[in-house]
């Protein structure tokens, strides 16, 4: 159902018309950017844009179901060290020249890490000129540790049982290696970046609530082009998203995520863009729980484009004892998969930042707020490889690029317009659509929204830094 709700719980977090049969739209891969805009230019040694095989210009696929499935706080290493094929590393060093062999830590730690901006920074250890390039990647002790956290925290990853069935997702379809989030921060701008690619140069976690509904008082803070922290500005945008250009365009849209005041909330993007939240869609197409996401596909409905968010305890999340995650994720792919709509659709599971765990990839410097650490990027659809590790350079915003691409949308900004589009590498529309194959693991809509209803009764947990 839909939601809107006051601000006095988002605050507290912040401190601790859709068609079951839409018509395929055709899309582009060689787009001229619209007046204002900005045109893709590869930079020289960084990567490779390539065009899908036997596509040219303007394209047409069998894809008219994009679902994007955001996860919380992992980086690469941290959930897939030792997957054949993807660059990991079983240890680390720190600033003195220490070596630190990765420790081996349930997904359901009890201790959380820092991710804002401080602690990119810290992590990165650079010595370039501007804060944050040139990194050493030594110093990851460096970062906020809460209390319980063990010796050397940053240095560990989840142990495969907890997360196999990720691995199976990644051996049955394209698991991208090279992946970085767009921002180098934490969780707010992260879910900014999933709908607009842009963040209004707003950086870290506002001061109150996480978005509009704060008001004229809620700010946050800004990074400038030299990666200094500028003036305040108010938490609540005015940017185009995915949102605005596909009600524009004919496109239908629903993102699922927990109520504002209730678990998982935090991460409810368009809470902090003005033109939805003050707006028809807030009422229509932003939808709680999360778990009716499987209720609306069993029952034949899915949009062109949908996000899904999890509440705390399905969100892989470290410091709130997450371990409902692999379950949650094997529940969305599995009702996709075993829907009419599987045959037109892709998904992608990302985690929205590093969480502050270790990974031995440098970032890429791309812009004054991006790139950040290494995160995950499984891709799943009928028309994905198989069993393929891509290493070709994805970011957050190379989902929406892939949306832009697929419905023939505008780019909103720098870091969708620069971003590869996965069609390139990780689909194969030429070859038949795979049979789907169910994942162990996967619980039925009633346990998930029994289980989504009683987070939302009681008070929603966060850490504080960077969420």
């Amino acid at each position: 159902m839909p939601f809107k709700h006051s601000a006095s719980l988002a605050a507290l977090l912040a401190v601790a018309a859709c068609s079951a049969n839409p018509v395929i739209l055709s899309g582009t891969s060689n787009r001229v950017a619209p007046s204002g805009t900005y045109n893709r230019v590869t930079p020289s040694g960084t990567y490779n844009r390539v065009t899908p095989s036997g596509v040219e210009g303007r394209r047409t696929t069998p894809i008219q179901h994009v679902i994007f499935v955001v996860q919380e706080n992992r980086s690469f290493n941290n959930l897939f060290l030792g997957y054949p094929g993807a660059k990991t590393r079983g240890y680390g060093y720190d600033e003195r020249g220490n070596k630190i062999v990765l420790q081996p830590e349930p997904l359901a730690e009890g201790w959380d890490l820092g991710h804002t901006s401080q602690d990119f920074f810290k992590a990165c250890d650079g010595r370039g000129k501007l804060p944050g390039t040139k990194c050493r990647m030594d110093g990851w002790n460096n970062e906020f540790a809460s209390f319980g956290a063990p010796a050397n925290a940053p240095y560990s990853y989840v142990v495969r049982k907890d997360v196999g069935v990720y691995w199976k997702m990644a051996r049955q379809y394209v698991l991208a290696d090279r992946t970085f989030a767009s921002n180098l921060d934490g969780s707010f701008i992260a879910h900014q970046y999933i709908v607009a690619a842009y963040a209004s140069g707003a950086v870290d976690t506002p001061d109150s609530a996480w978005g509009c509904e704060g008001g004229s008082g809620d700010t946050i803070g800004t990074l400038t082009a030299k990666r200094a922290y500028g003036p305040s500005i108010v938490a609540c945008f005015n940017n185009p998203t995915i949102a605005s250009e596909a009600d524009a365009a004919g496109v239908s849209w629903r993102f699922y995520a927990g109520a504002i005041n209730g678990s998982g909330g935090l991460w409810s993007s368009y809470q902090a863009d003005s033109q939805i939240f003050d707006g028809r869609d807030w009422s229509t197409d932003v939808i709680s729980p999360p778990s009716q996401f499987l209720a609306d596909i069993a029952a034949g409905t899915l949009a062109n484009v949908t996000w899904i968010t999890p509440t705390f305890g399905n969100s892989d999340h470290p410091g709130v004892n997450p371990d409902a995650g692999p379950a949650w994720v094997a529940s969305i792919v599995d009702a996709v998969g075993a829907s009419k709509f599987w045959k037109s659709s892709a998904i992608f599971l990302m985690w929205d930042d590093w969480g502050g765990f270790f990974d031995p990839v440098r970032p890429v410097l791309e812009d004054y707020d991006g790139l950040g650490f290494r995160v995950p990027l499984i891709v799943i659809s009928p028309y994905a490889k198989q069993g393929y590790v891509t290493h070709v350079q994805y970011e957050t915003s190379s989902v929406l690029r892939y949306i832009e691409d697929n419905f023939n949308l505008p780019p909103m900004a720098k870091s969708d317009a620069r971003a590869s589009d996965p069609a390139a590498d990780a689909f194969d529309y030429s070859q038949q659509p795979r049979a789907f194959k169910k994942f162990r693991g996967a619980l039925s809509p009633a346990y998930w929204n029994a289980r989504d209803r009683a987070a939302q009764r009681v008070a929603p947990r966060g850490t504080g830094h960077g969420d």
